[in-house]
Formats: structure tokens, C-alpha cells, sequence
């Protein structure tokens, strides 16, 4: 019967675990063995020469053995086996220097030449070694034997049974393997709560539904229209999907570097790292109206939320500007009703070459404002929304002016970011202002964009503040957020490398100049622009 693999996580770690543990513990305990087995075999070796050592010190034993003959009843045998009793050897045979014991623990072999090779100890050195004789396998040791002159005239052989040595191994093999055991069981119980804990942290799952799961949350996070920031608890990055790294101008290879590495300092910045608190927070990043939301994480990190309301804001501007030309026209509209109602009466009293008088200066007029514009400003849409301003500024009673330096060919690269710049500013003088004066001039390549008003003015501290996301004065509509306008013109013009400040105005108020460099296309100008009055550029 074939037994199956289990499939969950825990269960695998669990079996894994248990057959390292398993493993490690057979191996220890079989080094230890080995080790103590030769440990064993070296201390019966050292005890044997210690014992034969001891016996050839022994007094007139030298003399015994050269001056006797080699029988059972002999001196030296008696010695020998004195020693042997006391000692607990196994046997201790003397020898003379032709190999024939002079002592044994059996008497049968006193007379007969030994079973082993003396030569060593003869020649005056101590050996010792685990080996076999007449007597079975046994750790054993030789030395030389010396008469009172130094000279060698045998040697003596102890011998240690190596059964004594087996059962001392054996003794020690029992506690041994309760400690294996005892170490095992804690192994075991390791590894088991281990694998619960990895249980509770997987759900159960099996490798194969972690590794889809995997599979699904990347195509998930890469998919969604939503951009997303992981952090980890030091700031750095974890994870960043398409969206987010097309929304925020950054690369795969952001990932795992910190945050303030890879983004420019500003709000941006200070809202996805935790340094500004609140929901739907709105940002500006690459001219991009961003709305972000941060939620932290159990380990110390967080996760990020970027949506884009770019498309959302421009139709909320849109919708600013489609509100004002209403405005405009209903102002238009009570403007034409008078002249109708003032031309209607001319009729009535007859004075019929008045009443054309009056219909000719109210044409030329209109016509007037609208030709100024069209001949200093050739892009449509520019023009365009001048006039449309202008119509606006009328009906609020305000007084909007062109410059009478604007000078704009129509060579507009993205008349659009020109339009925004633009529109933002003349909105934001029309809220504060009675006088409005717009200049716009081409210095090559660059376009340089001025609005200047009699308004309250900025003071010199809040100069950099009203260019943040978010800062404002003024009551947000319904349709969008407030504060976002002077952020985008300046985002705009970093785009282009160029830059958008705020200067005092002489007389009071404030000017709004914008820089932006390679916004007007590259050409030669054909030929020289008129400008109304005789002035020529």
C-alpha cells in the first residue's frame, strides 16, 4: 500500500521536522558511541600499561627471571600472578628475551613462547595495542624489562579482557538512550507546536493553494486600476503594482529602497509615509491629482491606496468654467435686454439714425474686445479663454485687462498646460480682486505666463505655502476638493523646468509669474506681428 504525502503545510513541516529531529538524534547518539567507545578502548590500553609497568619495577623480578628457571611454581609466576589477582588483569606474562614466558594464568603455556610479536618491547619500547592471543581479544600493553644495570633482559605483557571493556560500553548504553529518548520527545513536541503555529498562520492551507494564492494576489495587485504602496516597518518599500509606479514615475527597481530615496521631498512624499494624517488625502505627483489613503500594518508597515482623480478634477474645473459662462451669458443676456430695450425706444421716437448709430458701437465694441485678444494671443484656445474670463470678470465686475506687451505667436507645444496654468491663476485673482491684468510673452522657446491683481496680496511666509496640495482660503464646492489649483500650476511648470512664484505688486496686490521653458515649438517667425496702436514686435 503506497502511503500519500500529505498535501496541508503543517502536516509536511510536521513530518519533515520529525524525521531531522529523528535523524539528528540517531547520528549524536552514534558519534557518541563511537567516541565513547574509543575512549573506553584507550583507557583499558593505558591501565594495562600502567599494570605492566608497575610489575617490571617490581624487585628481583629481573633477577628471578634470569637466575630461575620457568616453571609453575617459580618466582616469577608467583609475582606475576600476585600482581594479576590485585590488579583484576586479565593476565600478565613475563617474558625473556627469546619469547618464552616465565609466567601465565595458565600454567600450561609457562614454557612456551608467547602468541604475539615481542620484538618492540625488547627493544626497549612500550607498546600498546588492542589485539587477540592465547586468552581471546584483549586491550594490552608490553614493556621492556630491565635488570639494576639497565640492561633488557625480557619484557612483561599485561593484557585487560575486552569483554570488561564491551559491558562498560554496554553499562553507559542504557542512560544513553533515555537522553536520546528524553531529547527526541522535546524535538517532537517542537516540532509539533512549530507546525501548529505554522497551521494557525497558513489557515491549513497546502503548498499548492499558498503558491495560487500567490499567483492571484500579483495579477490581482498589477491588474487593479488602483495604485498600491506596501511599506515596511523602516519605510522602505515592499511592494509597488503598475499603477502605482506609473502614478508616482518610478521603476520595479524602487522596490526595496526607502521611500525617501526614490521620491522628491513634498506631500506626496509625507502622505504615504505616515507624516500627514487623514482620509482621501489629495496630493499632486507629476501633474497628476492623486487621492491617497494609508492603512497600517500589523508588523510595524503600512499600505498605501493611490487613486487618480486627474480626468475627476479637470471635469470639476470644467464644470467651474461651464458654471462662469453661464454666469456670463446671464449677465450677457440682462446686458442685451437693455440694449434691445434702449434701441426699441429710439424707434418709438423716431430717432431712426440714432438707433443705427447705437447698433454700430455696440458691434465695433464687442468686436473690438474679441480682435485684441485674437491679435496678441494667436492660440484658439488661449483666446478663447480670455475672452471667456473676460465675459466672467464683466459679470462679477471685475476689470480683466490684457497686457498691452502680450505677445503670444501661435506656436504652443500643449496648449492644454497652458490653459491650466492660466485658467488657475485668472480664477484665483478673479475671487479677490476688482483689477486683473494678464500678460503673456514668448522669450524664444519659453512661454512666460504673468497675473497680476489689486487683491489682499501674499505675504512674504506664505509665499511657498499656497503652492502645497490642500492649502486654501476658500470654501470647497461640493463637486471637488479646494487647494489643488496653484499646486498643479506649479507641477507644471517643473514638468516643463521651468518654475511659478508669487511677488508683490506695486500699489498693492499680488503677481503670479510661471516659467516654462520648451513649451512654444521651435520656428522661424515669418514675419512681424502687429500689435493694435502702431506697435510692432
Amino acid at each position: 500500500m503506497r502511503i500519500r504525502w500529505p498535501r496541508r503545510v503543517f502536516a509536511q513541516v510536521l513530518l519533515v521536522q520529525l524525521a531531522i529531529t529523528t535523524g539528528v538524534i540517531m547520528l549524536a547518539t552514534g558519534l557518541f558511541l563511537a567516541t565513547l567507545s574509543a575512549q573506553l578502548d584507550d583507557q583499558a590500553m593505558r591501565q594495562a600499561l600502567s599494570i605492566a609497568q608497575t610489575t617490571a619495577a617490581e624487585p628481583s623480578l629481573a633477577y628471578d627471571l634470569t637466575s630461575t628457571e620457568p616453571t609453575p611454581a617459580g618466582a616469577v609466576q608467583v609475582k606475576a600472578e600476585r600482581i594479576r589477582r590485585a590488579t583484576g588483569a586479565l593476565y600478565i606474562v613475563v617474558m625473556d628475551t627469546n619469547g618464552v614466558r616465565w609466567s601465565h594464568t595458565e600454567t600450561t603455556q609457562i614454557g612456551r613462547h608467547v602468541s604475539t610479536d615481542p620484538s618492540v618491547a625488547l627493544a626497549g619500547q612500550d607498546i600498546m595495542q588492542i589485539d587477540r592471543g592465547t586468552l581471546g581479544r584483549s586491550a594490552r600493553a608490553k614493556v621492556p624489562l630491565r635488570d639494576d644495570e639497565g640492561s633488557i633482559v625480557g619484557a612483561v605483557s599485561v593484557g585487560i579482557a575486552y569483554d570488561s571493556v564491551h559491558e562498560s560500553l554496554m553499562a553507559t548504553l542504557p542512560s544513553l538512550l533515555l537522553y536520546a529518548g528524553a531529547a527526541l520527545a522535546v524535538g517532537v513536541l517542537a516540532a509539533f507546536g512549530v507546525s501548529r503555529r505554522l497551521q494557525r498562520r497558513t489557515h491549513g492551507l497546502a503548498f499548492a493553494d499558498i503558491s495560487a494564492l500567490l499567483d492571484e494576489r500579483e495579477a490581482m495587485l498589477h491588474g487593479i486600476r488602483e495604485g498600491v504602496v506596501a511599506l515596511d516597518r523602516y519605510g522602505c518599500i515592499r511592494l509597488l503594482n503598475d499603477e502605482a509606479q506609473r502614478l508616482l514615475g518610478l521603476g520595479p527597481e524602487a522596490t526595496g529602497r526607502a521611500l525617501d530615496d526614490v521620491l522628491p521631498p513634498g506631500r506626496t512624499t509625507d502622505v504615504l509615509a505616515g507624516r500627514v494624517d487623514g482620509a482621501d488625502l489629495l496630493t499632486v505627483s507629476g501633474g497628476r491629482v492623486l487621492v491617497a489613503n494609508r492603512m497600517p500594518t500589523g508588523d510595524g508597515g503600512a499600505v498605501a491606496t493611490l487613486r487618480d482623480r486627474t480626468e475627476l478634477e479637470l471635469l470639476g474645473r470644467e464644470l467651474d468654467s461651464t458654471h462662469g459662462l453661464l454666469d456670463a451669458l446671464r449677465a450677457q443676456d440682462h446686458e442685451h435686454a437693455n440694449r434691445l430695450h434702449t434701441l426699441l425706444g429710439l424707434l418709438e421716437l423716431g430717432l431712426h439714425d440714432e438707433a443705427v448709430d447705437f447698433v454700430a458701437e455696440v458691434a465695433d465694441g464687442h468686436r473690438a474686445s474679441a480682435e485684441q485678444v485674437a491679435e496678441r494671443v494667436h492660440d484658439p484656445l488661449l483666446s478663447a479663454l480670455l475672452v471667456g474670463k473676460s465675459a466672467i470678470a464683466a459679470e462679477r465686475g471685475v476689470s480683466l485687462r490684457i497686457s498691452p506687451g502680450t505677445l503670444l505667436p501661435d506656436q504652443v507645444v500643449d496648449p492644454r498646460d497652458l490653459v491650466t496654468v492660466l485658467g488657475n491663476l485668472i480664477d484665483n485673482a478673479l475671487d479677490v480682486a476688482s483689477f486683473v491684468e494678464v500678460e503673456l510673452l514668448a522669450e524664444g522657446t519659453t512661454a512666460v505666463l504673468r497675473v497680476s491683481d489689486n487683491g489682499p496680496g501674499v505675504s512674504p511666509e506664505m509665499r511657498e505655502r499656497i503652492f502645497a496640495e490642500g492649502w486654501t482660503t476658500k470654501q470647497s464646492p461640493a463637486h471637488r476638493g479646494r487647494g489643488l489649483g496653484l499646486a498643479l500650476v506649479r507641477r507644471l511648470a517643473e514638468r516643463y523646468g521651468g518654475m511659478a512664484r508669487v511677488t508683490a505688486r506695486a500699489g498693492g496686490g499680488a503677481v503670479f509669474t510661471v516659467v516654462l521653458p520648451e513649451a512654444l515649438a521651435v520656428r522661424e517667425l515669418t514675419a512681424m506681428t502687429a500689435i493694435p496702436g502702431g506697435e510692432s514686435r
